[in-house]
């Protein structure tokens, strides 16, 4: 059985190479390394700025959180890849329907972050800053935004992956370019090299866009600290 299996699985790390090496030379790798990059940024810029700016709302007014939370609770709790077939009813086989899939699942992520961010500064404190007659606009300049900005990076840095995440889910179920439509159609053809190579870049996309996020943490929380 071994002897079956092993040859349809297994590839050499040499045919991975030089798999990568043909795609990345004759065209077929960059077209595709750009639609998802694109697809990624986008999807994860529009979805932190609403993400955050929901999530610090939430903060703010209690009541307006206490009434919308049962509904955002179970939307969250909803699998995202059960909307892909609605996204592309409404988009078709597009960047936006890849974009949307993204931003429903990274949206949430910041939202949380954003609204637990607020929820950390101490409640004493709070009531001391309201006997002090500081303005509204001073305590969360000052106070409420500065304490969260810990909990959105964390937020932002996950986010970014999970944006990731959904772009390339959505192109291996249907997109007509992109590393996750590579993935499908290399798996569809049993070019297992293919998909090892394809999932190799992912991975590096992966860290570098974390690393980019860690690096842009430490210079603003470092700023902010000078």
């Amino acid at each position: 059985m071994s002897g079956v299996v092993k040859p349809l699985i297994s590839r050499s790390p040499g045919q991975v190479f030089w798999f990568f090496v043909q795609i990345a030379t004759d065209g077929t790798l960059l077209p595709a390394l750009y639609s998802t990059v694109e697809a990624t940024v986008v999807a994860f810029v529009l979805a932190s700025f609403v993400g955050v700016v929901i999530g610090i709302g939430l903060g703010l007014f209690p009541k307006v959180e206490e009434l919308l939370d049962p509904y955002i609770s179970a939307f969250n709790a909803m699998p995202r890849i059960a909307f892909a077939p609605v996204f592309i009813l409404l988009f078709g086989v597009s960047q936006a329907a890849k974009i949307a899939l993204a931003f429903s699942v990274v949206v949430f992520i910041l939202m949380v972050n954003a609204r637990a961010g607020i929820r950390t500064v101490d409640r004493d404190i709070r009531l001391m800053v309201t006997v002090m007659n500081i303005s509204k606009r001073d305590m969360f300049m000052k106070i409420l935004l500065p304490s969260a900005v810990p909990s959105i990076f964390a937020g932002l840095r996950l986010g970014i992956i999970y944006s990731l995440l959904g772009v390339v889910t959505s192109e291996i179920l249907a997109s007509r370019v992109g590393l996750g439509q590579l993935i499908a159609g290399y798996a569809g053809t049993f070019q297992l090299e293919g998909v090892y190579a394809v999932c190799i870049v992912l991975a590096v996309i992966a860290s570098l866009l974390n690393a980019g996020m860690a690096l842009l943490e430490r210079y603003l929380l470092g700023a902010r600290a000078l």
